[in-house]
């Protein structure tokens, strides 16, 4: 059975791109990190298969809806 074709949401993400430029801290200076002994965080872009009506959920609060997956992915992690 095909699958439907995926919906391109590119204005959905240059959208929260801007909203994410606009509302996020500037980052530390990267040696100072490493002065205090603390690495930064790194993220790495993967793909992966979810189910639409999950997908939906994590999306109804808007922008911030890959933060909130991962959010929920470390907590069930363990992390």
């Amino acid at each position: 059975m095909a699958h439907p074709p995926r919906r391109h949401t590119s204005a959905i993400d240059k959208a929260e791109a801007l909203f994410k430029q606009a509302t996020t801290k500037p980052v530390e200076d990267a040696t100072a990190a490493v002065r205090k002994g603390v690495l930064p965080a790194s993220k790495e872009a993967v793909s992966i298969r979810i189910d639409a009506d999950v997908l939906a959920h994590f999306q109804e609060d808007g922008p911030g809806w890959q933060e909130r997956i991962n959010a929920a992915l470390r907590k069930a992690a363990g992390l």
